[in-house]
């Protein structure tokens, strides 16, 4: 019986007992059921894959540079990534495929969704929500494990709705085929560290998310060589995750433009996101070692800079269109971002209006100088909104969310609402 299908980033039952999902703007899925088998397109490992253009590549090859600027088409890793067999599965339907080597933070064996396209060669790669690891509580809701029977359940609750949707016509990414990368790690997609024991939490613990990444690109990479546009996109977790695996997924797909549309996850300062709490997912999760090299201001002293991703991202990759999605009072992260209060030693939600401030000091101190950067805000105490019917009816300012992003495949950056 599944039992657990609406499991958000939510932090449910914490603090101001947030519930699930924002209602009728949209939910979050991740599952608890069971560990998959192997089906049809198993099999071969993903290899290491390229990172960013600012670091070594591949196994000790050279550095090329950290990039462009002013519109200056980006350096191109000069090796390709480590490249596995190509996906093959069923056209236009849904199907689990074990990635060797690929584990949830219980250290069970993990893989992706594919559901390939034989009408368009782009493609769309999808991080899922549900949640983060770092201390008793958040733990004890982050989904620690992630089989083909939990894909089963989502294929066939949520794999065809909001962004899945192949039948609605305002779906800017309807004939596209689509990766769902699963979320059992517990680092927001971005760790690289094994056998961790949290602080009054579980131990033996593998925030392995990030090299996940790199497994999964060995697949994805030679599958879709030919592709004339990659999405990357994620919702909560999952939004901060396709964020922080931005660098490396452009580099890997270098020349083809790769957008980035991160669905309420938005890496906010140092003065909303407290750099104690940022201390902490480092030192759990290693994003001092994920987080790209070339970003020297990601790792202050005090243990913030997480921000500062958002315009080295822009500058290293000038010719790329990347867009944030949020409520303005985003009841679930504001509870996220809530356990950084008083120096980490208490838990209280971000008030409103001071999340409503820092989404503003994102955009207007650290988005808006490329150009390149677009943004989606919404009045509004949702949480997400790629899956569900208000991926379709969300309007803010007259403008469509579907057509904010429609915009932005197309080049078009645009920031809309307060």
């Amino acid at each position: 019986m599944y039992t657990r299908v609406w499991h958000l980033l939510g932090l449910v039952g914490l603090g101001a007992g947030i519930g699930c999902g924002g209602g009728a703007q949209g939910t979050s899925m991740s599952t608890s059921a069971g560990a998959g088998g192997a089906i049809t397109g198993a099999g071969g490992a993903g290899g290491s894959v390229v990172m960013h253009p600012s670091s070594s590549v591949g196994s000790g090859g050279p550095s090329s540079g950290s990039g462009g600027q002013g519109g200056a088409a980006p350096v191109c890793p000069p090796t390709p990534p480590v490249e596995g067999p190509p996906l093959s599965t069923p056209d236009h339907l849904w199907t689990w495929v074990p990635v060797s080597g690929a584990k949830c933070r219980d250290g069970s064996a993990t893989g992706i969704g594919v559901r390939l396209s034989s009408t368009s060669k782009k493609v769309l790669i999808y991080l899922e929500g549900g949640g983060a690891c770092f201390n008793a509580a958040t733990c004890a809701i982050s989904l620690p494990s992630f089989g083909k029977a939990s894909f089963d359940a989502w294929a066939g609750t949520v794999g065809n709705t909001g962004v899945f949707d192949r039948n609605i016509s305002a779906n800017p990414v309807k004939d596209w085929s689509a990766i769902y990368v699963p979320y059992c790690s517990g680092d927001v997609h971005a760790g690289d560290a094994t056998n961790v024991s949290v602080p009054q939490g579980p131990s033996a613990q593998d925030f392995v998310g990030y090299t996940n990444m790199a497994k999964y690109l060995g697949r994805i990479v030679p599958t879709f060589k030919d592709a004339p546009q990659v999405l990357l996109t994620g919702i909560s977790a999952g939004g901060f995750g396709a964020a922080f695996n931005y660098d490396r997924v452009a580099s890997a797909f270098c020349p083809t433009p790769v957008t980035l549309v991160d669905d309420s996850g938005p890496p906010m300062s140092d003065a909303y996101l407290a750099p104690c709490l940022q201390k902490q997912w480092k030192g759990l999760w290693n994003l001092t070692g994920t987080l790209p090299v070339g970003c020297t201001s990601c790792n202050t002293a005090n243990g913030g800079g997480i921000v500062n991703y958002v315009p080295y991202l822009a500058k290293t990759w000038p010719n790329s269109y990347l867009g944030l999605i949020s409520s303005t009072r985003d009841a679930v992260i504001s509870t996220f971002f809530g356990f950084g209060t008083a120096n980490c030693t208490q838990s209280t939600p971000l008030p409103g209006d001071v999340y409503a401030a820092g989404l503003q000091d994102l955009r207007s101190n650290y988005m808006s100088s490329s150009g390149k950067w677009g943004t989606y805000f919404v009045d509004s105490t949702n949480h997400t909104y790629l899956l569900g019917p208000g991926f379709y009816t969300t309007q803010v300012q007259g403008k469509l969310l579907t057509s904010w992003m429609r915009d932005l495949l197309d080049g078009k950056a645009s920031n809309v609402g307060p």
